[in-house]
């Protein structure tokens, strides 16, 4: 591969975010909707009883930061960088398709091996925000977190995209910062346990590196 010329990354990144910008906006957002259509429908129909995740002695090393619901929430708009950086319609299409595959695999882990993650040691809910997440993202379906595995499909996808288009260190540190932040914050808000994470990490990395192995020419070149 070719090292770009200074400074033509920024052309680059600027031509790929607005590449099908409106096509990539309401992609994004059906498939948030029909991602939490069957996460709602996995935990109110578990095929058996739900697991109680164990606390490791990291988890009580890790103190309740109501702060981290701010890095938590960000994930919503994280998991759309990948994807906004892609330049062809047919490589969405794909980088979709895998992310659908890893969301589903997940949901189909829920469902025969439902878990659950302990009552927190705080009561969360006097926190304001809390209250919101709680209906929105529920304690259930834990393991793996799904939270942390698309964090780290999205932020392996980014770091990909990043060295094709020659970007700066600084930009794919921040990267890295982010995914570790949205992981952290998964069990520093109480919403998951560190058992959750790790699992939720290696699903997310055993999905990004297939789907890189098995579509390697998804994100190079230029737009037809």
């Amino acid at each position: 591969m070719s090292t770009p010329p200074p400074l033509a990354w920024r052309a680059d990144l600027r031509q790929r975010f607005w590449r099908y910008l409106p096509l990539k906006v309401v992609g994004i957002s059906g498939f948030m909707w029909v991602f939490f259509l069957g996460y709602f429908h996995t935990l109110r129909h578990p095929a058996y009883p739900v697991f109680e995740m164990p606390l490791t002695a990291l988890d009580a090393l890790l103190p309740f930061q109501p702060w981290g619901l701010v890095a938590y929430v960000s994930l919503w708009l994280y998991v759309g960088v990948a994807p906004g950086l892609l330049l062809r319609l047919r490589e969405l299409i794909v980088y979709g398709l895998w992310a659908g595959a890893l969301c589903a695999a997940g949901l189909l882990i829920f469902h025969f091996w439902p878990t659950a993650v302990p009552r927190p040691d705080v009561d969360v809910s006097a926190y304001p925000g809390f209250a919101v997440l709680q209906g929105v993202d529920a304690a259930g379906n834990a393991c793996p977190s799904l939270h942390v595995a698309t964090a780290v499909f999205t932020a392996i996808w980014v770091e990909r995209l990043m060295r094709i288009v020659g970007a700066p260190m600084v930009l794919r540190l921040l990267n890295l910062a982010w995914v570790l932040a949205i992981a952290w914050s998964t069990v520093a808000i109480r919403q998951h346990v560190v058992l959750d994470a790790v699992a939720g990490a290696a699903l997310g990395s055993a999905f990004a590196a297939l789907s890189i192995r098995l579509s390697p020419w998804v994100g190079r070149g230029q737009a037809a």
